[in-house]
């Protein structure tokens, strides 16, 4: 690992500011039109924001808390706080105020930049559990006309505060920004709380650093690369794309109108770097099938063809092997007949590097866009190794596994299988959180709570976590995030939690894709009126056996979902069954649903 420089992000930020002035750092649309921010203006509401919160009372070490959806401010107050000194708190905009009220209080957050008044109303419901809270600063105040003013004012006022001390203190800024050090804690990422309350992973800048610099190198970045944000910029993943590789290179980042118009946001933007989570790579396969099939019989025969051809091109991009002159000529016709087209429908035709990551995904999938020519990698990583730590690197790529380790990340496997992990990327730790800090932390090795292997070609597959993992009556020990990701390639299947731990055979609680199966029922003629009555019909469970059918034909018997029930309802992150970044609450799922599934099991 090179040695590190010794900046910190805000120092970082000031170079780029220093290189770049005039360039593009932001778009975002307002009303339909993107409206761009320079280098230069970045700064001038970064150091106005910064020096408002100076003004207000904001002093070193201090922590502030965001609650909002992806925008130019987000990144403004994100910055702002970090420049000063202190720690930036991201909390998810889906929370409910319950959620809110726990992050933000136990992170002792003085401030909170929240986006609207329906954020400001979750602020206000816990603030009698927030007593260090000193003002609320929202973005937009449309609503909060009536609201008592003493403890809320606007993100404008804040930046008005901080142009008239700048005007008093030219030189402020620059002091605040050359106090920081590379040690300091920079940021505070709330894991999800898969198992019990999130827990706050301190990121220092030099963690973020050391991260950085290695994943530059390993996905070949650079500061012509565009982005778009759209994952919550609270979690670490997005923070790379949106936040440290831009004060890195200088590369230029577009904020999607929404998650729900990803799809279209993509082709509008046309990034160059796209990370995509597990459930927007199955979202965007299932777009496309359910379009092919809707499509006349000729359009269909000529997908179908194209994607055989494109199938043996990937097979021999895979193997590092040239195409021969037949392929090649037959993958040029495939590409222009069919297949530019589908990469643009996904707006990933001018993508140079791309990759899931946050959660396993099915191979399957990856296979498929593989076989359209676009060629996802897959990394892995996690909070406390600052994000990404693995990644498929150059033409190196095995599907089913997450690659070889980034420059300064060490691994072994324990004895029972667990990754450990250990590098300058490794957090501080949890805050106000020692014995848990003592407890993923042993001898410098990061114990991830990852059961993984090594394959025989060095790269890491990942099976399972370690908690998760069954074990039947007959002692086989099975991973059943590999067979619900086998289920959820089906554009019929949204969700699938497998259990079978101490039974006799594995079985499944699967949630319909609601759209794609509505429209299935429609196109049958079958009428339902909601999620629940769509899920009861019999025709709708037949078509998910054969869902089912398909996947157990691939696995071993023993992997075989012998049963499985519908969920009548949507999961839910209000009613505490999946965590904010949409992963499944396995332990509050069994609990809640402990009667279907001794129902599955005739007990």
């Amino acid at each position: 690992m090179a040695e590190l420089s010794g900046r910190t992000l805000g120092q970082f930020f000031l170079e780029r500011v220093a290189e770049r002035g005039q360039r593009v750092a932001l778009r975002e649309k307002d009303f339909g039109i993107w409206q761009r921010v320079t280098w230069n203006g970045y700064l001038e509401h970064v150091r106005d924001f910064a020096l408002g919160l100076k003004a207000l009372g904001f002093e070193r070490g201090d922590h502030l808390a965001i609650l909002s959806e992806n925008c130019r401010e987000w990144l403004y107050a994100d910055i702002a706080t970090i420049c000063l000194g202190g720690v930036t708190v991201g909390v998810y905009p889906t929370s409910p105020a319950a959620e809110v009220g726990y992050v933000v209080g136990h992170s002792d957050s003085r401030f909170v930049v929240a986006e609207d008044q329906e954020q400001t109303d979750k602020i206000l419901e816990a603030l009698d559990r927030l007593p260090l809270l000193t003002k609320i600063i929202v973005m937009d105040m449309k609503g909060l006309r009536h609201y008592p003013r003493e403890r809320i004012m606007s993100f404008a006022e804040v930046e008005a505060l901080g142009a008239a001390l700048h005007a008093k203190d030219p030189g402020l800024f620059l002091e605040e920004v050359n106090q920081g050090r590379p040690q300091d804690v920079a940021i505070m990422v709330y894991t999800s709380g898969t198992t019990g309350p999130p827990k706050g992973a301190m990121l220092s800048h030099q963690n973020v650093e050391a991260m950085t610099a290695a994943t530059v190198k390993a996905i070949g970045a650079s500061e012509a690369d565009t982005v778009v944000s759209y994952l919550p910029l609270c979690h670490v993943a997005e923070r790379i794309f949106s936040l440290f590789l831009p004060l890195y290179l200088g590369s230029t980042v577009n904020f999607a109108e929404s998650v729900n118009t990803i799809q279209n946001d993509l082709r509008e933007i046309g990034p160059t770097v796209f990370l995509g989570v597990p459930r927007i790579w199955e979202k965007l396969q299932s777009s496309i099938l359910i379009k092919i099939k809707d499509s006349r019989p000729l359009k269909r025969w000529l997908f179908k063809r194209a994607l055989a051809v494109g199938h043996a091109a990937a097979e021999a991009r895979l193997e590092q092997k040239p195409l021969g002159p037949g392929l090649a000529l037959a993958w040029r016709a495939a590409f222009w007949l069919m297949l530019r087209a589908l990469q643009n429908y996904v707006g990933l035709r001018r993508v140079r590097f791309c990759f899931s990551a946050a959660a396993t995904i099915s191979p399957e999938v990856l296979r498929f866009f593989h076989d359209l020519g676009i060629r996802v990698k897959e990394g892995y990583g996690m909070t406390e190794s600052t994000g990404l730590s693995f990644i498929h690197q150059g033409e190196d790529i095995r599907m089913g596994t997450v690659g070889r380790p980034i420059e300064g990340i060490e691994f072994r496997l324990a004895a029972d299988g667990e990754l450990l992990k250990k590098g300058q990327s490794i957090f501080v730790g949890y805050y106000k959180n020692p014995e848990a800090t003592a407890n993923t932390v042993i001898d410098g090795w990061l114990h991830t709570g990852d059961v993984a292997e090594v394959t025989p070609q060095g790269h890491l597959r990942i099976v399972d976590r370690k908690k998760d993992l069954i074990i039947t009556s007959g002692g086989k020990n099975i991973s059943p995030s590999e067979i619900e990701n086998a289920l959820k390639v089906s554009p019929y299947i949204n969700e699938a939690i497998v259990v079978g731990d101490g039974r006799n055979y594995l079985a499944a609680l699967i949630q319909i894709d609601f759209d794609n199966v509505g429209k299935w029922a429609t196109d049958n003629r079958l009428a339902y009126t909601n999620f629940k009555n769509l899920a009861q019909l019999a025709e709708v469970r037949g078509l998910i056996q054969g869902e089912v059918d398909q996947v157990n034909a691939r696995v071993a018997r023993v992997e075989n979902v012998r049963k499985f029930k519908l969920l009548e309802k949507a999961l839910d992150h209000d009613d505490d069954e999946l965590t904010a970044t949409m992963k499944v609450r396995r332990a509050n799922i069994n609990k809640k649903f402990a009667t279907e599934i001794a129902e599955i099991y005739g007990r």
